[in-house]
């Protein structure tokens, strides 16, 4: 009986060291060469699929390529990582820090990944009529507003920055749930005053908006960013410019964004995820020349948003080689 239960126990050792696609030790010299890197992306007429195909492309090299993935998103990136179909994905940081705590529709959290670096900002806008007259986040109360697919990113952005402003997303405003393209429709219509999107910009549907409706991008203010970034580490400040759109003046309007992540699973060896995030980085023009979203990427601000996810110990490695973090 006893070496019955010593097997059985080695056994379940050995199970428990498989789950989340593997050894979750993450610190190990000795794992295998991953040769054909399932990355996972969003839909594909998106910016996460079209971005990160073009970045897999240069990144790819006579040893090991990688094998882009349509996807549902950062959620199902993260969740085919703990099931072993992917090894590498872009994700929303935010997104990625839910998962690591096991909150915000995950039941329970999910360590077997580890971040490789943020590479573009995607800025929660709060987008009103001009009409309305907000012009302020307090100005919401009492108004009808979108904040994107119940249960989404968008969704717990809108919760955390109304929460920010003392206001309380059931109780002080008139929720709508609705897509970027709704949203859009909505306010050109005047059903709504003012819409929650999280997206890179220019984000089509608010530049298509722009060309019929007089709108403007709501400034957080000073008090509602500084509060946002000391109670949820993944957010970062972002100053409106005419780079985001026409009808912003720069410095007329500040908020916050949150950042497209890579990530890749901790059974990627130290080697390889280094060797893939100097590729990265030292190959940012060649990357830009491919998608635009390359000219926003910045090494200095790779891990400045990560939150509670750690660096998997290759992309700390040339970091730290680097000067971007100590």
């Amino acid at each position: 009986m006893k070496k019955v239960l010593a097997v059985f126990l080695a056994a379940l050792m050995l199970f428990s060291l498989a789950a989340c696609g593997g050894n979750t030790d993450n610190d190990g010299d000795d794992k295998a060469l991953i040769t054909n890197i399932v990355t996972g992306t969003g839909g594909n007429t998106g910016t996460y699929y079209a971005f990160t195909t073009a970045v897999g492309q240069i990144l790819g090299t006579d040893d090991y390529k990688f094998t882009v993935q349509s996807t549902g998103g950062s959620q199902a990136n993260i969740e085919m990582i703990e099931d072993g179909d992917a090894q590498f994905a872009i994700v929303q940081n935010d997104v990625m820090n839910y998962a690591y705590e096991g909150t915000n529709g995950f039941a329970a959290p999910i360590t077997c990944f580890s971040a490789i670096g943020c590479v573009y900002a995607e800025v929660c806008q709060v987008i009103a009529t001009k009409a309305s007259g907000i012009k302020t986040i307090a100005d919401l109360k009492g108004k009808n507003v979108a904040v994107g697919d119940a249960g989404s990113g968008v969704y717990y952005n809108a919760t955390q920055i109304l929460a920010a402003a003392g206001l309380d997303i059931d109780k002080d405003i008139n929720k709508t749930a609705a897509s970027f393209g709704d949203s859009a429709t909505l306010l050109k219509d005047g059903a709504i005053d003012a819409a929650f999107i999280t997206a890179g910009t220019p984000t089509p549907a608010v530049s298509d908006l722009a060309t019929s409706t007089d709108i403007v991008a709501v400034d957080l203010g000073e008090e509602v960013i500084n509060k946002l970034m000391a109670d949820y580490p993944f957010y970062a400040k972002h100053e409106y410019t005419s780079a985001d759109y026409d009808f912003i003046t720069d410095g007329e309007a500040s908020t916050v964004a949150i950042m497209a992540t890579f990530i890749a699973t901790n059974d990627m060896s130290e080697e390889q995820a280094y060797e893939i995030t100097k590729n990265l980085w030292e190959k940012q023009e060649e990357i830009a020349v491919s998608h635009a979203k390359g000219k926003e990427m910045s090494k200095e601000a790779a891990a400045a948003a990560i939150g509670n996810v750690p660096l998997h110990p290759g992309a700390e490695k040339y970091y730290k080689e680097i000067g971007v973090i100590a």
